[in-house]
């Protein structure tokens, strides 16, 4: 992710706003990337890339945050890269809080043919599509970029190669339905994951990840919802829309896409608020609620309060209940986004959000 905050400093500016942990959290981050580049240097090479994921790679690193992590692999099979893993591992386990997730998501290799080749099917298992959207949508390279930016522009060419009406400029809209598929795809298959792990962790953490749910992780699908609207709306450093509308444009989009990716979901819903001046209080409301929730998250003593509940916390529980009503405001002030009928945002959203 590119480390430039100007659109959500820009949208701050512009409302008299103050997002305090937003601004701390995009400072730890950074603090904590360049630890890694330094630590790490030596263990990738132009084959491999180290890639970082969720808060580290969204700018919302605290002081409670875990490393995902993966060692990308773009090049011949090597018995060396396996032997790279518990040296890595051990690396970042002393940068880090926690390990990551058990599931085996991260902390492990990644191959670029799994991620380029196997979108949709039964081969295109939970974990192979968890990494190729984290990858488009909530990713950064620590180190060598060279895997890492080969991998992700050819996903998106996957991804855009077989769209031939996005292709051919024969769509109502100029929006990439393929892609726009997989991110729905992969926000369902969240919400389900969410149930599975509630019962296979016996309810340990379930309270902070319903939160997370409701928050972090809705907000990168929203950035994914929002490049792909992109496309036929703008939302570039000049405000306007853009309707390119390429025909066998597919390296142009690529690039223009990618462009767009490699700012942080933040910065992407910032980006799309600052396209729309009338929604300026909405704007207000949402990120007020996002930058309260990093607040949370960064004191150390809510956060364990949170990941030592029982997934059914008391109603009196007010931790619980304060972080439950930021995201309902979070969510009421996003619907206002996408659902705004003065904007060409609203049919995007019926045409392809909701069918």
């Amino acid at each position: 992710m590119e480390s430039s905050q100007s659109q959500i400093t820009r949208l701050e500016q512009r409302l008299g706003a103050d997002w305090n942990f937003i601004r701390e959290a995009r400072v730890r981050t950074q603090k904590k990337r360049d630890e890694l580049r330094s630590v790490l240097a030596g263990f990738d090479s132009e084959d491999t890339s180290i890639v970082v994921f969720g808060s580290l790679a969204r700018d919302e690193f605290t002081e409670g945050s875990d490393i995902d992590w993966t060692l990308l692999i773009d090049g011949s099979a090597d018995p060396k890269h396996l032997e790279l893993i518990p040296q890595i591992t051990e690396v970042i386990s002393k940068a880090s809080a926690k390990d990551p997730g058990r599931e085996g998501t991260f902390g492990n290799m990644a191959f670029s043919h799994e991620l380029i080749h196997l979108i949709g099917g039964e081969d295109d298992t939970n974990r192979n599509t968890t990494r190729r959207i984290l990858l488009l949508l909530e990713s950064d390279v620590v180190g060598r970029p060279e895997a890492y930016d080969r991998v992700v522009k050819n996903v998106l060419q996957r991804y855009l190669n077989e769209d031939r009406g996005f292709l051919r400029g024969t769509a109502q809209h100029h929006v990439p339905r393929f892609l726009l598929n997989d991110l729905a795809r992969y926000w369902r298959t969240m919400a389900v994951d969410f149930a599975y792990k509630q019962r296979t962790r016996f309810g340990r953490g379930g309270a902070i990840r319903n939160i997370k749910l409701r928050m972090s992780r809705k907000l990168i699908y929203v950035s994914g919802l929002l490049t792909c609207f992109s496309c036929q709306l703008g939302f570039g450093e000049v405000l306007g829309p853009i309707n390119c509308h390429r025909t066998n444009g597919s390296l142009e989009c690529i690039e223009c896409l990618r462009r767009f990716l490699r700012r942080t979901p933040l910065e992407i819903l910032a980006s799309a608020f600052l396209h729309f001046e009338h929604l300026d209080e909405t704007a207000r409301m949402v990120v007020d609620a996002y930058n309260a929730f990093l607040g949370i998250l960064s004191d150390q003593s809510l956060r364990e309060h949170l990941e030592n509940l029982p997934p059914d916390p008391d109603q009196s529980d007010e931790t619980f209940q304060k972080a439950r009503k930021l995201s309902h405001v979070f969510r009421d002030g996003l619907l206002e986004l996408f659902f705004d009928e003065k904007t060409e945002l609203c049919q995007l959203t019926k045409t392809y959000g909701v069918f």
